[in-house]
Formats: C-alpha cells, sequence, structure tokens
C-alpha cells in the first residue's frame, strides 16, 4: 500500500463532490504530479496545475499562484490528495464567478454537463427529453411495460439505471448502432449484466460521437442525474440532426451558389447548417436580421413567426406578429407548430427565456418536418460517392470519433477542416505520448496568421517522424491545405502508435520490446488455438475474416461467456455475415473494447479496422488480468497501471479517466 498513501479520500463531502470517473482522472494527474519531486507543495500547483483543462485554459499560471496566495498562508505545506481535490474545487469555484456561471463552452449542446460543481438538472429539458422518449420507444416490445414515463417524476433515471432504455435509445438515433441480441434484457438483472448493459451503451455511444469521458458505469448505478441527462441529450442531439447533411438531403445545395461553397458547407457542423437553412428560409421571408444562435437571436419569438409562415402559409395567424407580448407571440409560434405537427421539445417558456438545447431541438424538428427546399435539385457531380469516397467518409468518422473520445477542449465536426490549423493534433500527439510536444513554439487558436498554422503542422510533421511514422512527401504545408489521403493517413498511423503503445505497457514481460502488427496476430491466432477451435488468420486483410467466425471465437476465447452461439449465423450469405459482424462489434463494446468500426469494415475486410479491432481485443484481456493481480503487486506496477488508465483510448469506458 505504500504507493497509495496520501491518495485516499475520507470525507463523505468531498467524495459526494466528484463522479468515480472524475476522481480517477485527478487521482492520475495528482500522482504524476507528486512523483516528479517526490512530494508536491502547495507552491508547485500552479504550474503543475495548467495539465488540468478547466483550470489551465481559464486561468493563467500567475492567476492561479495569485489566487493561491490568497487562499492559503503557508505554501510550502506538503499536498495530500484531499487538499489537492479541496484546491481544485476552489479554482472551478473561482472560474465560474469570474465567467458569470460557467465555464467557456458550458453551453453547448454536444458538451455533456458533467462540470463537478453545476449538478443541476434542467426540469424543463428532462421534460421535453422524456417525451421524446415516449414518443420514439413507444413500440418497443421490452420498455413497453416501463413507458410512457411521466415527465414530471424522476422516473427516467431509475428505469435508466439498467443501461436497456439508453441502448435501445441509441438505437433510434443511428440504427443499427447496437446488436440488441447483445443487450441484456431480462427483467431483474443482476449487477455484472446491468454493467455490461452500462459498457455496452457507452461504447456505443462514444462511437455515435458523444462525449462520455467524465461518465462511468457507476454513475448509472448511482443515478447521477445530470450525467445520465446530459447524455441523452448528445443522443437526442444525434438523431436530430441526423439529415443535416447533403448526403441525407442533397436539397441543402439550394443554400449555396457554386460547387466551392458547397464543399464548405459539406465541411460544417450540423448545427451550423441548420442556421444557415433557418437564415436561408428567413431571407425568403424578408426577415431583417440574421440569426446567429439558438438562444438570445431568438427570444421575442419574430424569427419563428416568420419562419413558419413561410414554410406553413395555411396555418399562418396573422396577429402572431401584431402581439406585442413575447411570452403571448411565443404561445401563438407553438400553436402554428402543433398544426404542422411539429410541436415538440420547448414551452413558450423556454422560447423567451432562450434555452439553445431545447430551441435547437425545436428548429431540427421542424426541418424534418417541412424543410421548405425545393425537391428539383440539379446534380452536384462530386455528391455522387464511389466506393473510394465511401471509404474516406467511414475513416474520417473513425477517426474523429477516436480523437473526440479523447476528452480535447475543442470538439471536431470534420477532421479535413478542423485539425488544419494543427492545434487539435498537437493536443492528440500529447496525449498519445505525454511531454513530446513543444508547446513554447505552438500557437493556440484562434490563429489568424496563415505561418503559425504551418508552424503548427510542421511540428505534427516532426513529431510524427520521430515517432517513427512512414511520412513520405507529407509537410506541414499538406494539413493545413486539407489534402484527406494525407490527412488519413498520418492519423492512422497515430491511432496505430496509440494501440501499440498501450499494449506494450501492459505486456509488462515484453522487457521494453516494441510491439508490432505480428505480434497482436500471433496473440490472436494462438489464443483461438487454445480454445479448441480451428479458425486462423493469414493477415489482417485475410478475406476468410468476412464471415466473422474468428472474432467471435476469439471473443468466446478471452471471455467464454460473452457469446451466445444460437444467435451466430454460418456467415455464408452478405446478410449471415452482416449479423455476424453486428454482434462482434456490440459484444466487443459490452466487454470494454472503445472501438469506431462499423459492420462494413468486418464483411469487407477493412485492414485498418480488423487491426484495431484484434488489438482493442488484446489490450481488454491484458487489462483483465492485470487487475485481477494479487494485492502484492509492487508500486511500480501499480503507478505504470495508474497512468495507462489515464491515456488509455481502448480501454472500457469506465476507466475513462480525462479531466473535465
Amino acid at each position: 500500500m505504500a504507493g497509495y498513501v496520501g491518495i485516499l479520500v475520507s470525507d463523505p463531502w468531498l467524495q459526494n463532490q466528484f463522479t468515480q470517473v472524475e476522481l480517477r482522472s485527478l487521482k492520475s494527474h495528482f500522482i504524476a504530479m507528486r512523483r516528479e519531486n517526490g512530494r508536491l507543495t502547495l507552491a508547485e500547483m500552479p504550474a503543475k496545475m495548467s495539465r488540468l483543462k478547466h483550470v489551465g485554459e481559464n486561468l493563467t499560471e500567475q492567476e492561479r499562484d495569485s489566487f493561491l496566495r490568497d487562499s492559503y498562508e503557508k505554501l510550502d505545506d506538503d499536498v495530500d490528495f484531499e487538499l489537492f481535490l479541496r484546491v481544485y474545487l476552489k479554482l472551478q469555484a473561482h472560474i465560474s464567478a469570474r465567467l458569470g456561471g460557467g465555464a467557456k463552452n458550458s453551453s453547448a449542446f454536444l458538451k455533456s454537463p458533467t462540470s463537478t460543481l453545476l449538478h443541476t438538472i434542467s426540469a424543463s429539458e428532462k421534460a421535453s427529453y422524456v417525451s421524446h422518449i415516449n414518443n420514439y420507444l413507444a413500440e418497443d416490445e421490452f420498455l413497453k411495460g416501463y413507458l410512457p414515463i411521466d415527465p414530471s417524476t424522476n422516473d427516467v433515471f431509475e428505469i435508466a439505471k439498467d443501461g436497456v432504455l439508453l441502448c435501445k435509445l441509441i438505437n433510434v438515433a443511428v440504427p443499427g448502432t447496437i446488436d440488441e441480441r447483445a443487450i441484456n434484457t431480462k427483467r431483474v438483472l443482476n449487477p455484472w449484466e446491468m454493467n455490461e448493459n452500462h459498457t455496452l451503451c457507452l461504447n456505443s455511444a462514444k462511437a455515435i460521437g458523444c462525449t462520455v469521458v467524465n461518465i462511468g458505469n457507476q454513475d448509472f448505478i448511482e443515478g447521477r442525474r445530470h450525467l445520465v441527462l446530459g447524455l441523452i441529450s448528445q443522443i437526442i442531439k444525434i438523431q436530430l440532426l441526423a439529415d443535416l447533411n447533403l448526403r441525407k438531403t442533397p436539397q441543402l445545395v439550394q443554400l449555396v451558389d457554386d460547387s466551392k461553397d458547397v464543399e464548405e458547407l459539406m465541411s460544417l457542423a450540423p448545427e451550423k447548417i441548420l442556421l444557415r437553412w433557418m437564415n436561408f428560409q428567413l431571407k425568403k421571408a424578408e426577415y431583417p436580421k440574421t440569426i446567429t444562435n439558438f438562444s438570445s437571436d431568438i427570444k421575442d419569438a419574430e424569427a419563428y413567426a416568420h419562419l413558419l409562415k413561410i414554410l406553413a402559409p395555411e396555418h399562418n395567424n396573422p396577429s402572431t406578429l401584431a402581439v406585442k407580448d413575447t411570452l403571448e407571440r411565443a404561445k401563438l409560434v407553438l400553436e402554428h407548430a402543433d398544426k404542422m405537427g411539429c410541436k415538440r421539445y420547448l414551452t413558450a417558456r423556454d422560447i423567451v427565456e432562450g434555452s439553445p438545447n431545447l430551441n435547437l431541438a425545436f428548429v431540427a424538428h421542424v426541418f424534418q418536418r417541412r424543410n421548405g427546399l425545393s425537391t428539383q435539385t440539379k446534380q452536384i457531380s462530386f455528391l455522387e460517392t464511389s466506393l473510394d469516397d465511401a471509404l474516406i467518409s467511414r475513416e474520417e468518422k473513425a477517426f474523429r470519433f477516436w480523437i473526440n473520445s479523447l476528452g480535447h477542449s475543442t470538439y471536431i465536426d470534420n477532421v479535413f477542416e478542423d485539425l488544419r490549423n494543427g492545434w487539435v493534433l498537437l493536443q492528440t500527439l500529447d496525449k498519445v505520448s505525454p511531454g513530446i510536444v513543444n508547446w513554447k513554439v505552438a500557437s493556440r487558436p484562434p490563429i489568424k496568421m496563415p505561418f503559425r498554422k504551418v508552424e503548427n503542422c510542421n511540428q505534427v510533421v516532426k513529431i510524427g517522424k520521430q515517432l517513427k511514422f512512414s511520412l513520405v512527401n507529407i509537410a506541414g504545408t499538406d494539413i493545413v491545405q486539407g489534402n484527406k489521403k494525407l490527412i488519413l493517413a498520418y492519423l492512422w498511423q497515430l491511432m496505430r502508435y496509440n494501440m501499440l503503445q498501450l499494449l506494450k505497457l501492459l505486456r509488462f514481460h515484453s522487457h521494453g520490446k516494441e510491439l508490432t502488427d505480428a505480434d497482436i496476430l500471433e496473440w490472436a491466432n494462438s489464443k483461438v488455438k487454445m480454445s479448441g477451435n480451428q479458425s486462423h488468420m493469414a493477415s489482417f486483410k485475410d478475406r476468410s475474416l468476412s464471415n466473422g467466425i474468428f472474432f467471435l471465437e476469439l471473443l468466446s476465447a478471452v471471455e467464454p461467456r460473452a457469446v451466445n452461439w444460437s444467435l451466430v449465423t454460418k456467415g455464408e450469405t452478405e446478410e449471415e455475415k452482416r449479423m455476424n459482424a453486428t454482434y462482434i462489434i456490440s459484444i466487443a463494446r459490452k466487454l470494454g473494447c472503445s472501438i469506431f468500426l462499423l459492420p462494413e469494415d468486418v464483411t469487407e475486410v477493412n485492414q485498418k479496422m480488423i487491426l484495431t479491432l484484434t488489438a482493442s481485443i488484446m489490450y481488454w484481456f491484458l487489462k483483465q488480468r492485470i487487475e485481477e493481480r494479487p494485492c502484492g503487486a509492487s508500486d511500480t506496477e501499480s503507478g505504470s497501471q495508474s497512468e495507462t488508465t489515464s491515456n488509455s483510448t481502448i480501454d472500457d469506458t469506465a476507466s475513462e479517466s480525462s479531466t473535465d
């Protein structure tokens, strides 16, 4: 126990200020800070706390130092873990007070409200999301016994505790994400089965683009309402914005004038496309203002009145714009929306109070019901997707979700656009190989001078070469210019390097030997053979893998109870192969593998994604063995495991530990 002296939390009040995931994350940071000098003092904290996102991004080192000097008399005192947590809470409170109630991006819909200080929930949002659940899951055979949920109660949090409802909601948002054969759906689940559902839910949520870095299985069990509601809000948003792209709604091309603008439109986040669509319709309605947000710009309900008038003139009430009282106007707007079949997600009070989440949900639903775009759309040649473009799109999505799962403060919507200034790539490199980035020569966004972006990207390429990436003919300018194939090539090598390093850390018997793809291949074949099965993987592009049998046998080898063989097909037809592939992905996520591939990656034997799947299963297996080791493990190994957990990107969701 010597390695854990001073890192226990005995104060119940202090424990209740953090989720289990947050505590593990902060503990990892605390151990790392203290390891450098063998101790940590208050005087050293201002410099070292820059590693903590929320604190480091909102306060300078000088501001942190000044605050601690005002708060504590003896700065040379040793800091134990409880004092470390109290300092962290005080700095968060100071930031919230200074910023007027929240840190940067605190209202962003995709950022789950996981601040350790703001554990409140919006009754209006809860009621809206419960109504959404009641509507979209009303016909689900298993959930029929629990629905409808009363929006005025907290029953939704109780029903969500076993993980079934959230898994089903994910499938409503992105159909086919979870193979429902993998969900444990007995009326009474034991703790093990509930834990499996939670793990499946969180890994699947990450795979559709949710931010879940501060949510763990224990949070569901304990019914932490702000975290559960935050996840529900993200899932619903992904569902509502699913059609806000040119492939799903090619009529959106009417929002731009030429092909260059179309390319820009294709790279925009769905929320921004929704704003552009709304302004496009408002311009036709001769509304004089430009809407820039879903909060303050629409509080007076005038924009809504004009929008609905142009979309559904047959239901227009002339008095809507004539009334002076904004609350009364908002009520008339919702009456209009109700006649269109769109009255959902918000009340008149939510409009005048400028609730960003509910207003966005409302506008997205209006778009789904009646977007007002012409069905006679001119053909755009590059909207016709080739097989190569489809693969690029799939890989872009996989890498984007992987980067977002690391817990960066910046959420990226498109790797070809959002990585061009180099900043997020530098942050990702620092996550994968801590300390490798020279931050003194890096420029933080917003970056106005183009050469600063090139400098950032040049450092990205330089570090890649240092890590022995194959970067022939790749320069910083290629990233700045958004060269798709070169960016994907770099990201693949970065993800692969991260996987190999994580596996190397867990294989203590490797004695520092670099792990290779061949080692992963050998391990997988060995596990399947030892389990008594005959399947064999010749390489990660072995076409026989398309039927999924090898991976089902591998999953069964590492966890005998994982696969229900009565649900497995022979994998002879394309449909049978796809059924096996969806089952493989869901079972792997249910165990704890954080993977970002699609069924097509298995059936088409996408070499890169097959490697990530195999490596993730290997990582889970080795990690389980370490966690099952006897308590007599050395302090050195315990510390190493702690750091592995803090940097892991392919581990089980419950051990994710990025701060804030």
